[in-house]
């Protein structure tokens, strides 16, 4: 077992000790989450088992409904400032690893797709209707460092998404996807039993 004060020295201790104890009081099926914690809309959330959370992340949902819009699998770890915004529906399944400084987010502040429905530039942003298409992320997923998830996408089980990476359209199960905009790089072939370039 490993000594707890050598790791994080006795303010870090003290830290921990103190999330640990707001853990249990305030999200008894969680393992550990770090505060501060903002969650706005906790009523539209649905957590799974054994969640981890870094600190500073930014939960939030918001709905016209009472029905659940964000949905957090088992054995889900968010590391520092992740960032996740539910207006429609945002799923992430079990055993997903998410690293720091990832935004997930199934709306923007208008339409940019190149037809009839389009945003005026001339309308201040925080005016412009918001779109909203879900996100969804399938089990064991990881995420890297300070990815960019965007509405409309879902990630396939098993995929690997690279550090820095923005992604604008879904990739499929058991992938590897780098880049601005994502780009499939890699896909694990099951009877090579490795990742193979695409």
């Amino acid at each position: 077992m490993i000594n707890i004060y050598k790791v994080y020295g006795f303010l870090g201790t003290i830290k921990l000790v103190k999330s640990i104890l707001l853990t249990k009081i305030f999200f008894p099926s969680a393992r550990l989450i770090r505060f501060p914690f903002d969650i706005r809309g906790k009523c539209l959330i649905k957590w799974g088992t054994n969640f981890r959370a870094g600190f500073g992340c930014r939960i939030e949902a918001y709905s016209t409904t009472n029905n659940v819009i964000l949905t957090i699998g088992n054995d889900v770890q968010l590391n520092d400032y992740v960032h996740i915004t539910a207006m429609e529906k945002v799923t992430i399944g079990d055993n997903v690893l998410i690293a720091s400084k990832v935004y997930i987010s199934d709306s923007s502040h208008g339409s940019y797709a190149g037809d009839l429905h389009d945003s005026h530039p001339q309308i201040l942003p925080q005016l412009r209707a918001l779109k909203t298409i879900a996100v969804i992320i399938e089990n064991n997923v990881w995420i890297g460092e300070s990815v960019s998830i965007l509405q409309g996408v879902r990630i396939g089980e098993g995929s690997i998404i690279g550090a820095n990476t923005v992604v604008t359209k879904s990739i499929p199960p058991f992938s590897i996807a780098v880049g601005n905009p994502a780009k499939v790089i890699k896909r694990f072939d099951f009877d090579k039993n490795c990742w193979v370039l695409v």
